[in-house]
């Protein structure tokens, strides 16, 4: 496995090791020691979540508020999508800093997410299913998230901004500077 930690400090890219034969493939998705000897952080998932979309669908910039927070171990099983993620730790360098990168199924790449960072996706290829791990349950009283065209941020998404299907609940939220955030 490769692990690459990003300039958001806290977050990794991750690329599995495959291995193909004439029955297939195989990889580990997870491993906890693997994953705390190469990135230093202990992940205990509580709750497996699975998506699918159909292509433009954008989902974000989601978040829980302390002491709900969640880290998010993200992969796509099916099809493409854009992943960004977004610093909303006020004392961090790299608040309001953004990374964006294509997940996808040929690749079986990853992208770990830990507490303090807003997360959404855009579906890039007809339907795409999205699997995650994630270190604590939902909670509607700390759900939370930023608008995906706050112009602040800078994200340049891989669709026009005229074929992206964004949810009611989503198409509300505001820019991250309007945002509530206890992230120290």
């Amino acid at each position: 496995m490769i692990v690459k930690p990003l300039e958001l400090v806290g977050a990794f890219y991750i690329e599995p090791k495959i291995f193909h034969d004439n029955r297939g493939f195989f990889f580990e998705w997870f491993n906890k020691e693997n994953f705390k000897q190469l990135t230093g952080f202990e992940f205990n998932v509580v709750q497996f979540n699975y998506s699918r979309s159909t292509k433009g669908v954008l989902r974000g910039l989601h978040y829980q508020l302390n002491p709900m927070a969640q880290s998010k171990l993200i992969g796509v099983t099916k099809g493409s999508v854009q992943d960004v993620i977004v610093d909303v730790r006020k004392n961090s360098l790299t608040y309001g800093q953004h990374y964006s990168v294509i997940l996808s199924e040929e690749k079986r790449n990853q992208l770990f997410i830990p507490k303090g960072f807003a997360h959404g996706f855009l579906v890039l290829s007809e339907v795409a299913e999205i699997f995650y791990a994630i270190d604590n349950g939902y909670s509607p009283g700390h759900d939370n998230g930023i608008s995906y065209c706050d112009p602040n941020l800078g994200i340049v998404w891989e669709i026009d901004k005229n074929e992206i299907v964004v949810s009611d609940k989503d198409q509300k939220l505001l820019n991250l500077e309007l945002t509530p955030n206890n992230f120290e």
